[in-house]
């Protein structure tokens, strides 16, 4: 097997401590295709016959392995040494993502079980360790072929098609050993409000005992400049503050976050034990604010017009993971560069690499679910889960504004008559809102929509005069029915809520070898360009609409309705897209 770019960088940018290990890499492997691993206990003793690259999926080139077939039990194994640095307290495991189930075995012993393809666990290993060289084993459990499951663009057919792509099954996001105190700090929650100019802080720790003294220190620092300190007791396993922040903020020379000025706050974390420091945390936030006042959507009390771009998150060699921490970067400087000051991500929860990216070079992006097809109880079960999970996980990110559990009625098919569905889709909404009330929630993007915040439309009609036409009024835009949908579901009236258009464009232009299809098709440059013009300038001119979301940044796959090849190549100048969505 060659040697292949890992992902060695930082995976947990938002909640950093120094001393961890990455597990990227060479990992031994087999397919499991009886299902005989586990009754064999091949968590125990094993002769794997092939090798992959953690973290990328064996479907993808740069496993190593490039095999699109379906194999729904894989197993991996790999050792290690526990690191220099662990001295005492506990020794936890992460798995970023792994698509669908996993089991975890540390020398022998279960470990971890996780469901959700999409979202973070971790497993404290300590007490299962070994003197020397310790083994780690996985088993991923995918279902390829069940379409009530979570998946996004996941296709459940052999070879990709249509809107769907090449599955993904086992590890995709890093693998990484993190030494920490047995009394730390488990995560926190930040609450900007630009208001006040103050930054609520949420501290939950693990491990902490009632018969212990504990406190936190806040020290918060701006561009390596010192704003302001705190220190607050925590008697239970959580504790709240809120911390003001002596700053100007306004009038355009302050520490707001926007996409034009991605300012980020410092934050660093020390938790003290009777007075002893014993953990220690980095972060960081962006004091930012996004609303809906008397109709407008508002980014920091003043109305904002969203430029965004629908992004699939798919890469030629790796599929759902990057490959390496520069090709992220790189695609929110692309965004950038093309005049648009979002993304959309569509049917993927993201690397979280891909968001720190956002929150420190400014691209606003909206968190979306990925979908199943087919309503089933298990799948409300499954889905509500991950969802929380990956709330819970983004909820600090300065660039995320806006929540997007359900997508075109995906996996809630008949929400225009089943009331059950219809149910659903509002709990979401109202689940969303309950976990963070700060942030717009869509609550079935693109049509049949139930209680929303914000309107949200899916049209691809391509001619100028008609998309004129049909975003003129309210009213025009709430009866049109593209694609034969209605807006709203009978029963949930529009109330003034802010209308984007969400999905529209998609214009193919064939630049290279690769075969593929679009919503409409350009000949060349100089029609694509006109193309362009064509579906964005009704946009921008419409008294009704308060922004976009073109389909889409990159080819993937059999698309080719980017506004770049797979490869990220433009297939225009990137000045002439940025001054088309200019309007200019």
């Amino acid at each position: 097997m060659t040697s292949q770019p890992l992902r060695n960088e930082y995976p947990r940018p938002q909640f950093v401590r120094d001393a961890w290990m990455s597990l990227n890499g060479e990992w031994e492997f087999e397919f499991d295709d009886q299902g005989i691993g586990e009754r064999d206990r091949w968590y125990e003793t094993h002769d794997f016959s092939r090798k992959i690259n953690v973290p990328f999926c064996y479907q993808s080139k740069l496993s190593g392995i490039g095999d699109p077939t379906v194999h729904d039990q894989v197993w991996y194994r790999r050792t290690f040494t526990v690191p220099q640095d662990y001295k005492s307290g506990r020794l936890l495991l992460h798995f970023g993502a792994v698509d669908y189930e996993a089991k975890v075995w540390v020398n022998g012993h279960l470990v971890a079980m996780h469901e959700g393809g999409h979202t973070p666990f971790t497993a404290d290993i300590t007490d299962v360790l070994d003197e020397g060289e310790n083994t780690v084993v996985v088993k991923a459990t995918d279902y390829s072929r069940d379409v009530s499951l979570p998946r996004g663009k996941q296709y459940w057919k052999d070879q990709s098609e249509s809107i769907f792509y090449t599955r993904t099954t086992g590890i995709w996001q890093s693998v990484w050993l993190e030494p920490v105190p047995t009394t730390r700090i488990d995560r926190i929650r930040l609450v900007p409000d630009i208001d006040k100019n103050d930054i609520g802080l949420e501290v939950f720790l693990a491990g902490h005992s009632a018969s212990v003294k504990a406190s936190m220190k806040a020290v918060i620092t701006f561009n390596g400049e010192f704003v302001t300190e705190d220190c607050f007791s925590v008697s239970h396993e959580s504790g709240r503050r809120v911390i003001h922040l002596e700053d100007f903020n306004d009038h355009g020379l302050g520490r707001w976050w926007t996409p034009e000025r991605p300012n980020l706050y410092d934050l660093e974390l020390t938790l003290l034990i009777d007075g002893t420091p014993v953990d220690k945390v980095q972060s960081y936030f962006g004091m930012r604010k996004i609303s809906v006042e008397s109709g407008k959507l508002h980014l920091n009390n003043r109305s904002y017009y969203m430029k965004l771009v629908l992004d699939q998150g798919y890469f030629p060699d790796g599929l759902l993971t990057a490959p390496s921490d520069e090709d992220l970067r790189r695609d929110v400087e692309l965004v950038k560069a093309m005049g648009l000051n979002g993304v959309r991500k569509h049917q993927k929860i993201e690397d979280p690499r891909y968001l720190y990216w956002a929150d420190k070079l400014g691209l606003l992006v909206w968190g979306e679910m990925a979908n199943a097809y087919q309503f089933t109880e298990q799948y409300v079960s499954r889905m509500t889960r991950e969802w929380i999970q990956a709330v819970e996980r983004d909820i600090n990110h300065p660039c995320i504004v806006a929540w997007v559990p359900l997508n075109e009625s995906w996996g809630v098919t008949n929400i225009m008559i089943d009331k059950q569905q219809q149910h659903h889709a509002v709990s979401l909404y109202h689940l969303t809102k309950s976990l963070d009330p700060t942030r717009p929630v869509v609550s079935n993007d693109g049509w049949e929509l139930v209680t929303t915040d914000l309107v949200t439309i899916h049209d691809y009609e391509w001619r100028k005069e008609k998309l004129e036409e049909r975003y003129a009024t309210v009213e025009s835009a709430l009866t049109a029915a593209p694609g034969n949908r209605v807006i709203l579901v009978p029963g949930f009236p529009y109330e003034g809520q802010p209308i984007l258009v969400t999905e529209f464009g998609g214009i193919s232009f064939k630049v290279n070898e690769w075969e593929g299809w679009g919503y409409s098709g350009a000949e060349n440059e100089e029609d694509f360009a006109l193309r362009l013009k064509n579906v964005i300038v009704p946009m921008l001119q419409s008294p009704v609409v308060q922004g976009f979301c073109y389909t889409q940044f990159t080819d993937v796959e059999q698309e080719i309705n980017g506004l770049l090849t797979y490869d990220r190549k433009p297939k225009l100048p990137l000045e002439t897209i940025r001054s088309i969505v200019a309007g200019t």
